[in-house]
């Protein structure tokens, strides 16, 4: 909370951003839809670049975005990856809860009630939780994509309940953005990314910023 307050119309710029990249990609019609696969992860990185910037007292500006297209191979398939998990739990989760295929259409898209979107939801955030930490150690320190998920996995493994917590957190601040139609979102995405850059800090001993 206290990064998001330091410049929050920069991190709802960006939040924006990754947001309409998504619904716009995936709305797209035959291959383009699996881009959103690749390129979605990469804008909403902006906002992995955005808490380490208000960490150092600087404004985030909107070419953040863009940022981790530039961040080298490495990076690039750090942060894919640890979004296919995700992926891959959100469609694990909505077979098992509403017998539904997410490959073929969006949660969101499908006629499912709020507290089936949140289950899937929830269910999903705790599934992914082991990868956590991965974009922000292949972004913010160039570690190398099986050592970003190793390091992430074991910083979840000495701290699961207040990694749990932190999913519920999370969940919260979904919760939030479906039952405000999306609109909660802009706000949701930058809180959760900022808590998740703190744990980050705090988990792995990272020092302050000065």
């Amino acid at each position: 909370m206290r990064l998001f307050k330091l410049t929050p119309f920069a991190f709802v710029g960006l939040a924006i951003v990754a947001i309409a990249t998504e619904v716009l990609l995936k709305a797209a019609p035959g291959g383009l839809s699996l881009v959103s696969e690749i390129v979605s992860p990469l804008v909403g990185s902006g906002l992995v670049y955005a808490a380490a910037a208000a960490d150092r007292r600087q404004r985030p500006a909107l070419g953040l975005a863009f940022a981790a297209f530039r961040a080298g191979g490495n990076a690039i398939a750090a942060v894919i990856a640890a979004s296919a998990v995700t992926t891959a739990a959100q469609v694990f989760a909505g077979w098992w809860i509403a017998d539904v295929n997410l490959l073929v259409a969006d949660a969101t898209s499908l006629e499912l009630s709020p507290a089936t979107l949140l289950g899937i939801y929830a269910v999903a955030i705790v599934l992914s939780l082991p990868v956590t930490f991965v974009p922000f150690h292949a972004l913010l320190e160039g570690v190398s994509l099986p050592a970003a998920f190793a390091a992430s996995t074991a910083g979840f493994a000495r701290n699961v309940p207040a990694l749990v917590a932190y999913a519920f957190g999370t969940f919260v601040l979904l919760g939030f953005g479906l039952l405000t139609f999306g609109i909660g979102f802009v706000i949701a995405l930058p809180l959760a990314t900022a808590a998740s850059y703190a744990a980050w800090k705090d988990v792995f001993g990272i020092a302050p910023v000065e």
